[in-house]
């Protein structure tokens, strides 16, 4: 080995270990198996070299760039990359001359990967639009945004979006593990012990994203001192904790887990215990669970326990995931204190929870033969020739705004699927269903 060779050596292990650990091949892939599995779309499409313009779309973590080098280590096709918050106009007008050129001296297409593609602005996004159109390129784009929003619609349109997905724990586990192991590319050349606890705290806390999780187990490594006697560096559960500067409380090794907390908290919130709710709120606050996670649990609790006993449930839950949103934390765990205060002070009702399960159950077992024809639209040209919408009552023509007719299918009209209870506003919901609900026969 030369000098210059040992240079590049040293260079590749002082890069970062998640960095290191980029899958090199599909077979070394973690994850994605809904996009990247046995004879999946994207996967039969690299594997033959015939990509079309794809978007790939995911939180922080998830693929997206490793996903692209894949791409690039597979491909024939002449492979450029453009990072969206450095490249302009100029950059791309160069990738678009060097794909024409690749064209018409080799015969080769081109591949152009735009990381974080919703960092262009409009101008640069139309800049691409015809070279994609017309085929000169083919691009692959990652973003963190949702393409549908953020992204040029025309492009979008043109190209096959790929959503991917937070890693599982059970991925980023075996990934940390991987990486320990790995004396070429990871950090296998340290005598490293790893305690599982230390390794699951550290792929939950990493939510779904392996970057955060490997740089994690790295700095563990790095600095945490050998044993004298062994040589071994033990990353514990406390080193974890250090490292990614989370409360390991969740993990505590009495076996209380933070499965375990969100169940209490969902319960408490459930139970009208408003006091039990707000302490398991302060446990996983403290212990540094995600608040927008939380913050969906409490709606979802708004909803589905709360419903129509009071429907102003549901509206502080969102403007309390909204606030979190909006002014993030420390401060956004006195809005989630207020949401939970409130539902689980509220009346309770699952009568919402109950009427779509049954709905559904319906909507799976019971074959319509058809909607009632005086419902059916009778705007479009030809509707009356067929009977659409014929003797269709409308309400606001009658008195209290209201006339029996059928609404549900013949095979299902003596359905009541939505029974409200007798708790707070439900209260008077359940009495004025009881005047409408004879009117019409049922």
């Amino acid at each position: 080995m030369d000098i210059f060779e040992a240079n590049r050596s040293n260079s590749k292990k002082q890069a970062p270990l998640a960095a290191r650990m980029r899958p090199t091949t599909l077979e070394e892939w973690v994850g994605q198996k809904h996009i990247i599995g046995n004879n999946t779309l994207l996967t039969r499409a690299i594997k033959a070299d015939k990509l079309s313009s794809l978007i790939l779309y995911g939180p922080p973590g998830t693929g997206k760039t490793s996903l692209a080098r894949i791409i690039a280590g597979a491909t024939q096709s002449v492979f450029t990359q453009l990072n969206a918050t450095a490249a302009g106009v100029k950059d791309i007008q160069r990738a678009v001359e060097n794909a024409k050129t690749a064209v018409e001296l080799y015969g080769k297409r081109s591949i152009l990967f735009v990381d974080e593609i919703h960092r262009f602005n409009k101008a640069q996004q139309d800049a691409l639009l015809p070279y994609v159109e017309d085929g000169t390129i083919i691009l692959v784009g990652a973003t963190t945004e949702n393409p549908y929003f953020e992204v040029n619609k025309a492009l979008v349109s043109r190209s096959v979006i790929f959503e991917l997905y937070p890693l599982t724990v059970q991925d980023i586990v075996g990934l940390l593990r991987r990486a320990i192991d790995d004396k070429e590319r990871g950090l296998g050349y340290l005598h490293i012990t790893a305690h599982d606890n230390a390794l699951e705290f550290l792929a939950d806390i990493a939510g779904g994203d392996a970057r955060m999780a490997l740089n994690a187990i790295e700095l563990a490594a790095l600095t945490t001192h050998p044993c004298a006697d062994t040589g071994q560096i033990i990353i514990d559960l406390d080193v974890a904790a250090a490292c990614i500067q989370k409360r390991a409380l969740r993990y505590e090794r009495d076996g209380d887990n933070h499965y375990d907390t969100i169940s209490a908290f969902i319960k408490s919130m459930r139970g009208s215990d408003p006091d039990a709710a707000i302490y398991y709120l302060a446990r996983m606050i403290y212990a540094g669970e995600d608040p927008k996670f939380i913050a969906r649990r409490i709606v979802i609790c708004a909803s589905e326990d709360v419903g129509n006993a009071d429907p102003h449930a549901l509206q502080v839950a969102v403007a309390a995931m909204q606030a979190v949103q909006f002014i993030g934390m420390p401060e956004g765990m006195f809005a989630l204190t207020q949401a939970v205060a409130y539902i689980a002070s509220a009346p309770k009702s699952n009568a919402s929870c109950l009427a779509i399960t049954e709905a559904l159950a319906d909507v799976a077992k019971v074959q319509i033969k058809t909607l009632p024809p005086h419902l059916q639209d009778a705007h479009y040209k030809g509707a009356a020739d067929l009977n659409r919408g014929t003797g269709y009552k409308y309400p606001h023509d009658f008195p209290g705004n209201y006339i029996p007719q059928q609404y549900l299918p013949d095979e299902l009209k003596d359905r009541c699927y939505y029974r409200p209870t007798e708790n707070g506003v439900e209260k008077k919901i359940s009495e004025a269903l009881k005047k409408l609900r004879p009117a019409r026969g049922v």
